[in-house]
This record gives structure tokens, sequence and C-alpha cells, in this order.
């Protein structure tokens, strides 16, 4: 089953993304959804980086919602080390 994040929704990067100098952990706001086909993540379109105009692109793998990566990091088995 694939996780769909609603519209304006936080979400937090699951992982670095070195190409955009952000690190995993930084939380962000949904504007858009690419749905794709059931054996493929859908797109997200990204914003709210601080920097005015700025909108990246990310694979739902890329993401987690924000209340997911808070009981992520209060369990022992969590996504690691915080930022």
């Amino acid at each position: 089953m694939k996780i769909h994040y609603p519209l304006f929704s936080q979400v937090a990067l699951a992982e670095d993304l070195p190409e955009h100098h952000l690190k995993r952990g930084y939380i962000t706001i949904v504007v858009e959804r690419y749905p794709m086909p059931d054996d493929e993540d859908d797109g997200y379109s990204l914003e709210g980086f601080g920097v005015p105009n700025i909108t990246i692109e990310v694979s739902a793998s890329q993401i987690i919602s924000v209340r997911q990566r808070q009981q992520a990091s209060a369990s022992p088995f969590g996504l690691g080390r915080e930022p």
C-alpha cells in the first residue's frame, strides 16, 4: 500500500539531499503530488526551505510524515541520529 501525503502537509526529509545542500530531518511542506503507477513511488514537490521560490522534487521514499518522524525518534529503534 502506498503512502499518500496530502497537499500542504508537513514532511521531513528521510535522507540527505546533497545536490540541494539539505540534510535528513529538514521539515518542509508538500505543494504538489505526482501520482505514479502502483509499482513506483509517487513524486512530490516540496517548498519551505527558507529561500523564496525554491521548489524541489522528491520521491515518496525520500520523505516521511512529521508525526512518523517524531514517533521514530522517540523509539529506541528510530531513524537514528537527529540532524
